[in-house]
């Protein structure tokens, strides 16, 4: 197998892909990225909190129009994580038609190669796929 990197720092590689999110330790609000304060109640103490895998599609748009060199048209959506977290992300192994794609639909977490380097070094990406 080839070495691999996380395209994002909140995804975790290895035989159990997974998000981690920032929790603030005076609210609980979590965060994907790096914080020096709580947006919600401006705490300054953070942890580490695992995401879980399985979520709900919350909000989701179809984009027919992108840089040059995305492939369109793509889902891309709100995941409500199961038991907490937010999460944006692409829906990907779904055809991208509102026939396919529901408001509540259940997704699971999936990883996939968005480049290689030229040591053959794999950066792995995230999105969600219908569960």
């Amino acid at each position: 197998m080839a070495a691999q990197i996380p395209y994002v720092g909140y995804l975790r590689l290895g035989d159990d892909p997974h998000l981690v999110a920032q929790e603030c330790q005076s609210c609980g609000a979590l965060f994907l990225d790096r914080r020096n304060a709580c947006a919600s109640c401006g705490g300054v103490e953070f942890g580490s909190r695992r995401l879980a895998n399985e979520g709900v599609l919350r909000a989701f748009t179809i984009v027919h129009r992108a840089t040059p060199g995305v492939r369109v048209p793509y889902v891309s959506a709100i995941v409500d994580t199961d038991g907490g977290g937010v999460v944006k992300a692409n829906v990907i192994g779904i055809d991208p038609v509102p026939e396919q794609v529901r408001l509540g639909m259940k997704v699971t977490l999936t990883t996939f190669v968005v480049g290689t380097d030229a040591e053959g070094t794999e950066a792995i990406s995230f999105g969600y796929r219908p569960a």
